[in-house]
């Protein structure tokens, strides 16, 4: 199995932006825990991170033949990307919506997710915890199959 995981913007600044909201692990050093997890796992990952929403798109299409799941935190386009929507049910690769924060105890803006409509889970507020989590559903999803 080989994951994406593809992040949004400002998940780049991972440690330093409102770290009583997301913590402070930094963006490096939880990649590095995402990989260590999936080798553990037999997984085989890829990463990418852009505050682009085009780029972002991009991706996900170059995703449709290399790619058997995606664990995706679109950041702030959760609530505004239909782009991303779109992208994502064009594809139609298995994907996990992962929020570090309790979305559903922030602003009301924020509870609304245009993405969740193509995922098959969402995971919020475990943290970066919640990257690994996806991982696990991802492995369970393939299993059942």
């Amino acid at each position: 199995m080989k994951l994406l995981i593809l992040n949004g913007p400002n998940l780049n600044l991972l440690g330093l932006r409102e770290p009583g909201i997301y913590g402070t692990e930094n963006y490096q050093s939880l990649l590095r825990r995402i990989e260590d997890y999936c080798a553990e796992k037999g997984v085989e990952v890829c990463f990418y991170q852009s505050n682009h929403e085009g780029f972002l798109v991009d991706r996900i299409q170059q995703a449709y033949g290399e790619c058997d799941g995606i664990v995706f935190n679109p950041g702030a386009y959760t609530h505004t990307s239909i782009a991303l929507l779109d992208a994502l049910k064009a594809v139609g690769i298995p994907t996990v919506e992962v929020h570090i924060s309790d979305v559903t105890k922030r602003e009301e803006f924020r509870q609304i997710s245009y993405l969740r409509a193509a995922c098959f889970a969402t995971i919020s507020g475990h943290g970066t915890d919640g990257y690994l989590e996806a991982v696990d559903l991802h492995l369970a999803r393939e299993a059942s199959l």
